[in-house]
């Protein structure tokens, strides 16, 4: 009998957490007897929103820029996201001394956008119901020699992304029960092969706002669904299909997605400000709307969640958040 070496592998992702050590932040893991009081399990949040960008994604996007040939990094990187795999990118860039060529929608928020710009970055806007932003990336990456990385699509910016749960088992030891936030699939999928090459009976759950369920969708179907792209709050989770690459490693190593509302979301974010005291932004706070609203169902004892980001500006967080909306 034969068998496929998958994508991604659990070395791979230790090999990405000895790359990122003294780069990337170990970010904290926070605790609180309310919370577990409240979900009736001891709940273990890893705080990505403490992550430099605030966000996981640089852990990815630097494995992937670090592991260019010089020749590449001196012509360039191209990327496209609608803002924290942005800045991720553009941060990457400046710390390997190259420059970022990054297309995000036009909608994405101003902070994320004047964020990448900070960083050093050029930025291409596109109106993400109607342009392609992958086309739009290799058309630039193509007429001037850049080399793309892409949100989730690269081996090794999964790998990076996997390094936040392991740093957090390797803390907390074993959990019972994983919850990230499923967007296009990167975090879930590096995820899914660090807690499973660490505990092979450790569930894993995605958590999908509810107008963006196209993981749900493929992984009861068993391939690939698209959907409209959808509207909702957590714009970093406002896809129209899982990741081809991702989407080949969460059927084998997910155990379910479950979605909660956008009014679930901002309680969430609501609640891990007045309770937690952190900022979580609506994509980084899906994991725990899913345990405060019971939407992620019975729980087992020890659960660790990932709060994938913080950046959401103050204005438009005051409003997600206000006791009226």
């Amino acid at each position: 009998m034969t068998t496929t070496t998958p994508p991604v592998t659990f070395d791979d992702v230790r090999d990405a957490a000895a790359r990122l050590k003294g780069v990337a932040h170990r970010t904290p893991v926070l605790r609180s007897r309310t919370l577990d009081a409240l979900v009736g399990a001891e709940v273990f949040l890893k705080c990505e929103n403490f992550q430099r960008v605030g966000a996981f994604k640089f852990r990815g996007a630097y494995n992937a820029a670090s592991r260019l040939t010089p020749e590449q990094l001196a012509r360039g990187i191209a990327a496209y996201s609608s803002g924290n795999h942005a800045q991720a990118v553009a941060l990457a860039a400046r710390e390997l001394g190259t420059s970022a060529v990054i297309v995000m929608p036009d909608d994405a928020p101003a902070s994320k956008r004047e964020a990448t710009a900070g960083y050093g970055a050029e930025i291409v806007t596109y109106d993400r119901y109607t342009g392609d932003r992958v086309a739009i990336a290799e058309s630039l990456a193509a007429e001037r020699g850049l080399a793309i990385i892409p949100p989730y699509e690269h081996p090794h910016v999964i790998a990076g992304q996997g390094t936040a749960a392991l740093e957090l088992l390797e803390e907390v030891g074993e959990l019972d029960a994983l919850l990230t936030p499923v967007g296009g699939g990167g975090l879930i999928a590096g995820s899914a092969t660090a807690a499973k090459g660490l505990y092979t009976d450790l569930r894993v759950i995605g958590v999908e706002p509810e107008a963006g369920d196209d993981t749900k969708r493929s992984l009861e179907a068993g391939r690939r669904i698209e959907i409209p792209v959808p509207h909702t709050i957590a714009d970093g989770q406002a896809l129209h299909t899982p990741g081809e690459l991702t989407f080949s490693l969460n059927r084998l190593l997910v155990d379910a997605v479950t979605l909660v509302s956008d009014d679930e979301i901002r309680q969430a974010m609501r609640f891990a400000f007045e309770r937690l005291k952190i900022v979580v932004e609506p994509s980084g706070a899906t994991p725990l709307a899913a345990l405060l609203s019971g939407r992620a169902g019975p729980l087992p004892r020890r659960v660790g969640v990932i709060i994938s980001g913080g950046n959401v500006d103050a204005d438009r967080f005051a409003r997600l958040c206000a006791r009226e909306s």
